[in-house]
């Protein structure tokens, strides 16, 4: 399922290479000691958490409110405990830009060393990549992906997207434990401060009827046939809240896409989403499609909605829920303590847990 997301401003530029040399070994002590203390499903169960990853980014002494402090905590995690991973049966993959796009090697790489089957867990990060991309049309382009799983092969996904218009970017956290379907309602629960209006969601339960005709549509009508149907939107006049454009669409390159499909003669929604070159301009294309032939609308609903992990100061959603609150906190703040580290890094470390709570 997926766990929840977080909704963060863009943040550009890098961490500073000081902090960065400390928040690697920091990182690497709080886990090492968390996988020996609990186990290593269970740092793998944390950092599921968006809120527990959050008090983690923030621990490591990162920008807590920015889109950065995604990208950093993940990179000094894996640089951390990199070398490690036989000694932990922990391994991540992944990363953000050029270095997510290498994800399903270094799985593969690790099946290799390890001797195990990759190809499961490969496909899981492809699956979970495309779900947030083209199933979930939110307006967030995926630019960050890590795959993090252990020796048990129970896997997370910690991806992040970009939204260029309201300069926001929303992070995504998947677990394996209670996958039942990549494709309907995938989610726990999606975390953020704001509802997006535009969006095409292929995976709410609202859509399992578009999600079959789609599959019937490639399977059952010619490319050219789609094609021409597709033609035919320029007359219509969609509702307002449609995110679609006739002109965003390549017809050509649609074409080649669907007789691509076509050829592989998918059984099922799960099946044509991981075509090679099904993307979501493809899955826009069949949802009007399908809209035009059978009348099928999907759900264009966000389901991304309000959370809080321990209320708020003001009594809104519901007042700060205190013992849960220095649990929390109390689980991090033993970690550091009992950690390998030098006085001045673990006075800095503890110094900012202390003030998540006003101590002083």
């Amino acid at each position: 399922m997926k766990v929840g997301t977080a909704q963060l401003p863009l943040h550009f530029g890098s961490a500073p290479k000081w902090l960065f040399e400390r928040m690697v070994p920091l990182a690497r002590q709080i886990a090492l000691y968390i996988i020996e203390d609990f186990g290593v499903s269970d740092l793998l169960y944390k950092l599921s958490d968006p809120f527990w990853f959050q008090a983690l980014g923030c621990v490591l002494g990162f920008d807590w409110h920015s889109s950065g402090l995604t990208t950093t905590t993940t990179g000094a995690l894996k640089e951390g405990l990199k070398g490690l991973e036989k000694e932990t049966g922990f391994f991540m993959a992944g990363g953000k830009g050029a270095t997510s796009r290498k994800t399903p090697h270094e799985i593969e790489a690790f099946g290799q060393q390890y001797g195990f089957d990759a190809a499961p867990l490969v496909y899981a990060s492809k699956m979970s990549a495309k779900v947030d991309s083209s199933a979930l049309q939110d307006g967030y382009q995926l630019y960050h992906h890590n795959f993090i799983f252990t020796n048990q092969r129970k896997w997370i996904v910690v991806q992040q997207g970009m939204n260029e218009k309201n300069k926001m970017a929303r992070r995504y956290h998947w677990i394996s434990e209670t996958v039942k379907s990549f494709v309907e309602e995938p989610q726990n629960a999606i975390c953020c401060d704001r509802k997006e209006t535009a969006v095409l969601n292929l995976i709410a339960s609202q859509s399992q009827g578009i999600r079959k005709l789609e599959t019937k549509l490639v399977n059952e009508i010619s490319p050219a046939g789609l094609v021409s149907h597709f033609q035919k939107i320029d007359t219509l006049k969609l509702p307002f809240h449609h995110p679609i454009y006739a002109e965003d669409f390549d017809l050509g390159r649609l074409k080649k896409i669907l007789q691509f499909v076509k050829e592989t003669k998918p059984q099922d929604f799960e099946a044509l989403l991981s075509a090679k070159g099904v993307g979501p301009k493809t899955l826009r294309a069949l949802s009007l499609i399908a809209e035009l032939i059978y009348g099928q609308a999907p759900s264009f609903r966000d389901p991304a909605r309000f959370a809080f992990a321990h209320g708020g100061k003001d009594g809104y959603p519901f007042p700060v829920e205190r013992t849960t609150y220095d649990a929390s906190i109390g689980v991090l703040e033993k970690a550091v303590r009992w950690a390998k580290l030098g006085y001045y890094e673990e006075k800095r470390a503890l110094k900012r847990l202390h003030q998540l709570t006003g101590k002083t």
